[in-house]
């Protein structure tokens, strides 16, 4: 299954056009549930794919055809986030039609009236359709719903029956894509003497003696690597590093943030304000009208603040209470007393046993005597929290079993939520608690309460003031002018120890954020501009709370690989060969028993053992799952001795002293299914792969947006 999805995900194309047409089908769509199912060469071209050139102004029609109906149905523009989903999708579907079409075409596939109605209405239902068109009491899907949406179609508004139009022509085109390729995997099938390996590879078994000596057992300042040799290295591995489009930055950092005299501006600001709450005779709107952030007049103990919870029992009605320091937000209360609510709030942990509605009875059984165990070792003293994280099988076991608050309104099932809210004060449930999702071993943390406070809370942010931000504004002005080269740059940074320097490496074209930096997207433009050269200094840029310079100090191309592109991991290569060239010369020279051969080698040198290895999931004790050591196992006789060779991580002597072949079997179906399995799982990324070197794919959207 994970190698299913990791190929879906490198060949999603089609999924990716259904998700952007259910973007806009499904917000405002939902007709009989009442909610939305979804919360998501030249100058002018933005790319080419199979020789067809994509115009900007092409583009960016459909984008925003799709950006005005999203706002249509939603009631508000797409965010920056979701407008680039939309990107992707636009450019998914010239993907589609350039690329993928022309083979469809090629082979005359195609979806037919027929067949569409089929998948919409008929008997074999597309899982999009099936999302949507769910009866929300059973979570089924139900073909009545379906047949009541197209009843009503021509009544819904005209962006809504395009929308509609587009969901269909992408179903098609998810179809065409699995026919596509259904066509191809058929031509995947594995020969029976691919399955006879497969099945050695597994069952075959040796025993091995060897001596290793690991290239981390050689000091690496021992070797002295040059650039020819890298140069060499590169060239002959070639396929090893391939080229990317890459900006490499330093850039200093001026954070916007409040001074002292912001500060004490603030705080004189916080306590005019609680004067004022004091006296105010409608102190929860006077709280709402002066809050950054609005909290409930009416709150639970759920929804209060830890540090403000622990102080209630010393509140007085009429007492101004604070501030409370939340991060750069402070928090002044007034408190008015209690009020009973109809609903109680509770908070509990839980650790779940594991045995869902429909298991066997045995599978339930079993689940039963463990979670009873669980209960039973907890009143022996066990700590509940440790139990929770070793037993629980719940999202909730990594934090002791904590399911926080929550209150009898249905929140949870009826039979946990009556268990829980039966029992009177805190500490641990006598009993297991039966559900449909298994057994729950259940503490209450804090007993329930229908008391509800009242607290007219006034929460103030403490921000920079226009003129701190117009002087931090200045400086990093200041420091961009005086600074225009690379030299320049670096001295003010060793003269200056206050400014905070950082560095990215390797920033792809397209990127919108780097290191810690999100909505970086105009620096990322700035640093691939055309005209920007290594050395060059920025403009000041803006990036949430804080001003930004840049330096420009490495570049990469994607058509022209050079040494320092990969100087790191060319360095690790080269000195891994002429390591084992150091080891294989001294080993050669050296006679006896492994023993003996290490004794004489010295320092590094390891002898050991492996029993009854396999050649598919063998592994050595220190080497690990070494494959040319594995190999050079199963391709030695009995008794003999190999010469030194190099393996990943060291070099080897290795001797074979027992070996078992593989039992004569009869029947390998079980192993050519089992091959010729993974080979289809792998059709759909290789069809994928091949398409897109086939058409020759041109991105240059990240040059435009």
């Amino acid at each position: 299954m994970a190698l299913i999805t990791k190929i879906r995900e490198k060949s999603g194309i089609a999924a990716g056009a259904i998700a952007i047409s259910l973007i806009l089908f499904l917000i405002g769509s939902d007709l009989f549930q009442g909610r939305s199912s979804f919360f998501g060469g030249s100058k002018d071209v933005v790319g080419e794919i199979g020789g067809e050139k994509i115009k900007y102004q092409d583009f960016q029609s459909k984008v925003e055809e799709i950006s005005q109906q999203y706002t249509q149905q939603s009631g508000r523009g797409p965010s920056e986030q979701e407008l680039s989903m939309i990107r992707d999708q636009v450019w998914n579907q010239y993907v589609l039609d350039f690329a993928y079409g022309k083979e469809y075409e090629a082979l005359g596939l195609a979806v037919s009236p027929e067949e569409l109605v089929d998948m919409v209405q008929g008997n074999n239902i597309h899982p999009s359709v099936r999302q949507q068109f769910s009866n929300p009491q059973t979570g089924q899907f139900d073909k009545n719903y379906v047949i009541q949406f197209l009843k009503n179609f021509k009544t819904l508004p005209a962006s809504q029956q395009q929308a509609w139009v587009n969901f269909e022509k992408s179903l098609s085109q998810d179809r065409l894509r699995s026919k596509y390729e259904n066509l191809l995997k058929l031509s995947t099938y594995t020969t029976n003497v691919e399955a006879q390996k497969e099945y050695n590879a597994q069952t075959a078994k040796a025993s091995v003696r060897y001596l290793y000596v690991p290239f981390y057992s050689m000091p690496d300042s021992s070797i002295a690597v040059t650039d020819n040799q890298l140069a060499d290295y590169l060239n002959a591995h070639k396929e090893m590093f391939k080229g990317q489009d890459t900006r490499s930055i330093q850039y200093v950092t001026f954070p916007i943030i409040p001074s002292k005299l912001d500060t004490a501006s603030f705080y004189n600001d916080l306590k005019r304000l609680a004067k004022e709450l004091a006296v105010a005779k409608n102190d929860s709107a006077f709280a709402m009208m002066n809050s950054d952030i609005k909290t409930p007049y009416y709150a639970t103990l759920a929804e209060i603040p830890e540090d403000v919870k622990g102080q209630l029992g010393n509140m007085t009605p009429g007492g101004i209470y604070g501030p409370f320091k939340n991060g750069m937000s402070y928090s002044i209360y007034k408190y008015g007393g209690i009020q009973k609510d109809s609903l109680y709030t509770i908070r509990a942990s839980h650790i779940l046993v594991n045995a869902p509605k429909g298991a066997s009875d045995s599978v339930r059984a079993t689940a039963r005597k463990r979670a009873e165990s669980i209960l039973a070792q907890i009143k022996g003293g066990a700590s509940f929290e440790a139990m929770a994280q070793q037993f629980g099988s719940d999202g909730t076991a990594q934090q002791g079993g904590d399911l926080g608050y929550f209150k009898n309104n249905g929140g949870m099932v009826k039979p946990f939520e009556n268990a829980v809210f039966g029992f009177s004060g805190t500490g641990l449930l006598p009993s297991i608690v039966e559900t449909d999702f298994g057994f729950h071993v259940v503490k209450v943390t804090e007993a329930k309460t229908n008391t509800r406070y009242k607290l007219a809370a006034i929460n103030r942010t403490i921000s920079p003031s226009q003129s701190t931000m117009d002087e931090v504004l200045r400086k990093a002005d200041a420091f961009a002018a005086d600074n225009q080269s690379k030299a320049e740059f670096e001295a003010s940074l060793k003269k200056d120890k206050s400014l905070l320097m950082l560095r990215a490496d390797k920033i792809l074209e397209g990127s919108t954020s780097f290191n810690n930096l999100q909505n970086a997207r105009e620096i990322v433009r700035w640093a691939f501009d055309d005209e920007r050269s290594i050395g060059d200094v920025s403009k000041v840029f803006q990036n949430d709370n804080q001003y930004i310079v840049a330096l420009l100090t490495a570049s990469t191309d994607a058509e022209n690989v050079k040494i320092d592109d990969f100087r790191e991991e060319l360095t690790a290569g080269v000195r891994a060969d002429l390591k084992a060239e150091k080891i294989t010369e001294k080993l050669a020279g050296i006679s006896g028993t492994l023993e003996q051969i290490a004794q004489k080698y010295g320092a590094g040198a390891l002898v050991e053992t492996a029993n009854d290895i396999t050649l598919a999931q063998g592994v050595l004790t220190s080497a690990g799952a070494d494959p040319t050591a594995l190999g050079k196992a199963f391709g030695l006789k009995v008794g003999k001795r190999s010469k030194p060779f190099k393996g990943e991580g060291g070099v080897f002597i290795m001797e074979t002293i027992k070996s078992t072949p593989a039992p004569a079997i009869a029947d390998l179906t079980i192993y050519k299914n089992s091959a010729k399995m993974l080979a289809a799982q792998r059709t759909s990324f290789y069809i994928n792969e091949a398409i897109k070197e086939n058409a020759k794919i041109v991105d240059n959207r990240a040059k435009f947006y």
